[in-house]
């Protein structure tokens, strides 16, 4: 907390200030009377008071305009949009017998996912959460009514447009998603937050998994059906509708009274400056970049590799309900040891490292052990799908269920710990709009460049190799982020680029101490009593 500023007031009443080579003491009398003064100062300074708190009356609004429940409307979003995404992309190469056209398609979808999701922070600001979440929906439904198209008539080129389309929806999605998720809650509620969120968003990949494996369970082919798609898309429009239904973010109240901050409308310049003023102003941010990179490049290794080739469609489909399942429980499970109470913020964050890291060398360590055993050379010959398991060969199946379940409590531990540590940088929604944008943004070309390799052929072990490598680094790198950045309360510096700051629960103190004496101000969330150099306890 800042100490008050010392004065020495003149008897003219001149505000002549005393030399810096003067010792200024206050008594305690001085302190009391400028205590005193903070509640008129606070009220006669309309740029630093809040606005009084109005919580909503009548049963149905107070529910409904929770923190809790607005980020269950969230994930209900993503649940029925990128949730049945995922769903269709865990069977492996989009539910084709050959993967090509879903390859390309990816590759186009996080091309464009990851040029544009740099700039989605500002156009997120621009546009609001709810609209920009609403577009963003849109492109689910597009890209799954391709595919239908395409087993009916098998236009690659409407898949491959369809997927580009979904790259810049994509991101409008995940920015908005990505700002509301962490500035909604308070800072001791942020892991729990974002482990609701993720545990509700798997649960539509779930879902999906499931009408896959009801609609193909006795099917004798390695495609799925027009009924699959066809239910695929009225879900996915219905997903984008429910983005309507989130409240107004200026009229959203956290837990602890204060108010989720929605930045001020402005130029495209000026957006943009606060972007490149970010990275410049907070150079720490890059050395994330590795780990945002790694957290969906294992999704074609995962899918493409591994998933589609050793087994059979509705294995497959078995395999991807796992998968997703498997995120909903290990997710809630990061988010109680990222909020614990038994440990300061920074011991959490070293913690959750040290738990993904162990992750990764395991999943990583059990799909090489397996890898040894097939090639890409065989999955295309004639023999190979008599070879193909299924789940009725519990035998061969047990081991590699197990491991397939492995791997998605690693993404589900993965990316909750990412948008962790970027919730531990700023509580201001839009400098959390800016992370989120770069978090997208490596995020996706990360999976283009495995999408790439997997379109070109490259040796299973090669996309194994470089996934493995990628996710090593990417732990090693945020290291010095970890060590240096992460603080056991986020404190606020000057605002980004021109977009105002978020106010948080001790900014009106805070503000109306910096009038008494015009010093600046550091504006800090308190989540649990923390000493800071040179001040007192918060």
């Amino acid at each position: 907390m800042s100490a008050l500023p010392s004065t020495s007031p003149s008897a003219s009443g001149a505000g002549d200030v005393a030399a810096p080579s003067e010792k200024q003491q206050h008594s305690s009398s001085d302190i009391a009377a400028a205590t005193d003064t903070l509640p008129a100062l606070a009220a006669s300074s309309p740029l630093d008071a809040p606005a009084p708190v109005q919580r909503p009356t009548g049963t149905l609004m107070r529910i409904y305009s929770k923190p809790i429940t607005q980020i269950v409307l969230l994930g209900l979003v993503c649940f029925l949009t990128a949730g049945f995404f995922n769903a269709l992309s865990g069977i492996g190469g989009g539910g084709q017998v050959s993967a090509d056209a879903a390859n390309t398609a990816n590759l186009a979808l996080y091309s464009v996912f990851a040029v544009v999701s740099f700039f989605s922070g500002s156009i997120l600001n621009r546009l609001g959460s709810r609209l920009t979440l609403f577009l963003g929906a849109l492109g689910y439904c597009l890209y799954i009514i391709s595919f239908l198209v395409y087993n009916i008539y098998a236009n690659k080129g409407f898949v491959i447009a369809a997927g580009a389309i979904l790259g810049v929806c994509a991101s409008l999605l995940w920015v908005a998603q990505g700002s509301l998720m962490l500035s909604i809650p308070t800072e001791s509620q942020k892991g729990q937050f974002i482990a609701v969120f993720w545990c509700i968003f798997n649960l539509g990949a779930c879902l999906g998994s499931a009408i896959e494996l009801g609609l193909t369970y006795h099917s004798t082919q390695n495609t799925v059906s027009n009924g699959v798609y066809a239910s695929f898309v009225v879900l996915t429009g219905l997903g984008a509708c429910c983005a309507m239904l989130l409240r107004d973010p200026a009229k959203m109240i956290r837990d602890d009274g204060t108010r989720v901050t929605v930045p001020r409308q402005t130029s495209w310049r000026t957006e943009f400056r606060g972007l490149f003023q970010l990275l410049v102003s907070d150079r720490w941010i890059v050395c994330l970049f590795p780990l945002f990179a790694a957290s969906n490049f294992f999704y074609c290794y995962q899918f493409n590799d591994f998933n589609s080739p050793l087994f059979t469609l509705r294995t497959r489909a078995l395999n991807s309900f796992l998968y997703w399942a498997s995120q909903m429980g290990s997710s809630v499970a990061m988010g109680r040891l990222l909020d614990s109470r038994r440990m300061c913020r920074r011991s959490r964050a070293w913690v959750g490292w040290s738990v993904v890291f162990v992750l990764v060398w395991t999943v990583w360590g059990g799909s090489y052990a397996k890898q040894l055993q097939y090639t890409r050379a065989d999955t295309q010959q004639p023999w190979w799908d008599a070879r193909r398991i299924d789940f009725t060969q519990s035998r061969s199946y047990a081991g590699l269920c197990i491991l397939y379940i492995l791997m998605g409590v690693l993404d589900a531990c993965f990316q909750t710990y990412a948008y962790y540590v970027i919730g531990t940088v700023s509580n201001d929604p839009a400098k959390l709009g800016f992370l989120a944008g770069f978090y997208k943004s490596f995020q996706s070309a990360g999976a283009a460049v495995a999408f790439a390799m997997d379109s070109k052929y490259e040796p299973f072990m090669t996309n194994l190799a470089t996934g493995w490598a990628l996710c090593a680094a990417g732990m090693v790198c945020a290291l010095p982020v970890i060590a240096l950045r992460v603080t056991n309360t986020t404190v606020e510096a000057s605002p980004v680029g021109g977009v105002e700051g978020a106010r948080n629960s001790e900014s009106d103190v805070e503000s109306a101490r910096a009038s008494t004496g015009g010093g600046g101000v550091v504006v800090a969330t308190k989540e649990e009593d923390v000493s800071t150099p040179g001040s007192e306890k918060a």
